[in-house]
């Protein structure tokens, strides 16, 4: 049984039939993909993968299989558009651009994230009119109560300040409490990148130990068909997101 593709139906909300019919196969199809776990076509896959907001290397792993090495390696040299030295080296311009052409998905992953609100103080304002725009939006802070930012702010040396940072971060967000489309949350997890998803692009900024997060290199990933890096942190961010509480400000 393809486990993967049952599991994603559900969490999506789909049945056979409704997948059948969104897909324009038959309904046996669909069956024979869950029960037999076997491979659509290409054009088929990539309409499925669609649907459901999944990989479809995620969905069908024997895809996998039928890569040699140089084609995974290419794979992987295609979805990285590039490799600044530090998050605050990201141009001001890349940071809107991508923001105000998402038309999808708006995820962000941080502890502080007080980055965000520094180069852009509408950045609440302009979550608000793309979710408006029928952009789902997931925002995700440490929660500053946890262990796990109690235990970062030691890491790095902030001497308790990690959670006032948090605090004063999420004012900018208040805004957004009420606005359709759009949910904040806060984790509690230990973070080794954060993450910062407009669509199909994606600004990955990985944690060095006892460095702030705005002094580590920042990679500049797409998504492409078979991607390993793209679909991995994204597997990254929903698996934090499920567990992370939904933010009741006092």
């Amino acid at each position: 049984m393809n486990e993967r593709l049952r599991s994603q139906m559900k969490r999506r909300g789909y049945s056979p039939g409704r997948l059948a019919r969104a897909c324009d196969v038959n309904i046996k199809t669909v069956e024979r993909w869950i029960a037999h776990d076997r491979i659509p076509h290409r054009e088929t896959r990539w309409a499925v993968a669609r649907e459901l907001d999944a990989d479809e290397v995620y969905l069908w792993p024997g895809l996998l299989d039928d890569q040699d090495d140089s084609q995974r390696q290419g794979t992987v040299e295609s979805e990285l558009l590039g490799v600044y030295p530090d998050r605050a080296s990201v141009p001001r311009d890349v940071w809107v651009q991508l923001l105000g052409s998402a038309t999808r998905h708006i995820d962000f992953l941080v502890y502080a994230g007080t980055s965000m609100a520094n180069l852009n103080p509408r950045i609440g304002a302009m979550l608000a009119e793309r979710a408006a725009a029928g952009v789902s939006v997931r925002l995700c802070w440490g929660d500053p109560d946890s262990q796990a930012v109690d235990v970062r702010d030691r890491e790095e040396g902030l001497r308790g300040t990690l959670a006032a940072k948090i605090r004063a971060s999420l004012t900018y967000y208040r805004e957004l409490m009420d606005v359709d489309n759009v949910e904040i949350r806060l984790h509690g997890t230990t973070l080794y990148a954060s993450i910062f998803r407009f669509d199909d692009t994606m600004l990955v900024n990985p944690h060095m130990w006892g460095a702030p997060a705005s002094a580590n290199p920042t990679l500049h990933l797409r998504r492409l068909e078979g991607s390993t890096w793209f679909d991995g942190y994204r597997r990254s961010f929903d698996a934090v997101w499920d567990t992370a509480q939904i933010w009741e400000p006092a």
